[in-house]
């Protein structure tokens, strides 16, 4: 492994959005950014499998893999690891029930894209997400 590939994350995360438009931004317990739902790919997983489970675990919800539109592979500084860098595989998701913040996740909140804006984000939230 380079030292370049120690330092990447490789990760899947959802946009997660309500049929109003609102986001979904969850924020891990001891930290101040927020950022999608989504997490680490385990080793012989595929970003779909990765991003279901952390779903499941994170928020409680159940989602299939062909309710996930790919939104492509994106670069970002990782927020809660400083000298890390992120691929992130990002996928669409529209759903309509409630989440519960679960596992890591201090906190999951609605807001608008423009509520968003007054929130600490996390960069690749910043860059690609809420500009969008």
């Amino acid at each position: 492994m380079s030292a370049s590939e120690a330092n990447l994350l490789k990760i899947a995360a959802a946009v997660v959005s309500d049929p109003d438009g609102r986001l979904l931004l969850v924020r891990k317990h001891n930290t101040s950014f927020f950022m999608q739902p989504g997490g680490k790919i385990d080793a012989g997983e595929t970003a779909l499998e990765a991003l279901c489970r952390e779903l499941r675990e994170e928020l409680g919800l159940q989602v299939n893999e062909d309710q996930l539109i790919p939104l492509g592979v994106h670069s970002a500084p990782a927020a809660n690891e400083p000298g890390m860098a992120l691929e992130a595989h990002l996928f669409s998701l529209v759903i309509d029930e409630p989440v519960e913040a679960a596992a890591e996740i201090a906190e999951a909140r609605w807001v608008t894209r423009e509520e968003a804006w007054q929130l600490p984000l996390a960069p690749l939230t910043k860059e690609y997400v809420v500009v969008s």
